[in-house]
């Protein structure tokens, strides 16, 4: 068994290193920048609706500046997006 592992062992290069690298970070990067936008999605939708509960005739306002809010927390998970794709295609 012991010299199964010690061939394994030696077949790994840093090519291989590398590439598991690039996948973990790309994964983390997703992962962490995935976050931040849905909590501030959550809250701006979970605000908007107390608005439109509270004052039903504001709801157009109050639904077209949610949906922008939403949009403008959305690109922080599209950076995060492009980042990841970058590590995964140029690294």
């Amino acid at each position: 068994m012991s010299q199964e592992v010690q061939q394994v062992v030696t077949t790994i290069s840093g090519a291989d290193l590398i590439s598991v690298a690039k996948y973990l970070a790309a994964g983390i990067c997703m992962g962490i920048g995935a976050i931040g936008p849905a909590i501030g999605q959550g809250l701006a939708a979970a605000h908007a609706l107390d608005g439109i509960a509270r004052q039903p005739e504001m709801a157009g306002v109050l639904t077209r500046t949610m949906i922008l809010g939403q949009a403008i927390a959305e690109t922080t998970g599209i950076y995060s997006l492009v980042v990841a794709i970058i590590l995964l295609f140029v690294v």
